[in-house]
């Protein structure tokens, strides 16, 4: 039987994709906290991530707002179909993969934005929700 916060992003993440019925979410309770492992259709990863990680951070923080209520730690990691960790910032249409190198900027700003960007990029990678 599947436990509320298993429920909770299974229904998200099911109004987000087109194959529900590919949706899963293994739970795994380890010394940091409640892991779960969402795995989708391969063609619904980028549905489930968004432009620049930005569902997938959202889906996190609701599980953040969650933990806070059941006093419990939970971090989301986004799975393909073989079991691999998925970039957040992989995603199946081209546009949403860009990174600071992609944006055409004065050049005087170019390596000032890049940094930043990367920067900001490395700070969500690291994010423990």
């Amino acid at each position: 039987m599947a436990t509320i916060d298993q429920q909770f992003v299974e229904y998200i993440v099911k109004t987000l994709v087109n194959n529900p019925d590919k949706v899963n979410i293994d739970r795994v309770i380890d010394e940091k906290g409640v892991l779960l492992s969402l795995s989708v259709d391969p063609e619904d990863v980028g549905r489930v991530i968004g432009r620049r990680g930005a569902t997938a951070q959202s889906i996190r923080t609701l599980l953040r707002a969650l933990g806070t209520k059941n006093d419990a730690r939970y971090n989301l990691k986004i799975v393909n179909t073989d079991g691999e960790r998925v970039s957040d910032y992989e995603h199946t249409e081209p546009t949403a993969a860009r990174t600071a190198d992609d944006i055409d900027v004065d050049e005087n700003t170019s390596s000032e934005l890049a940094e930043k960007t990367r920067a900001d990029l490395a700070d969500l990678d690291d994010l423990d929700i």
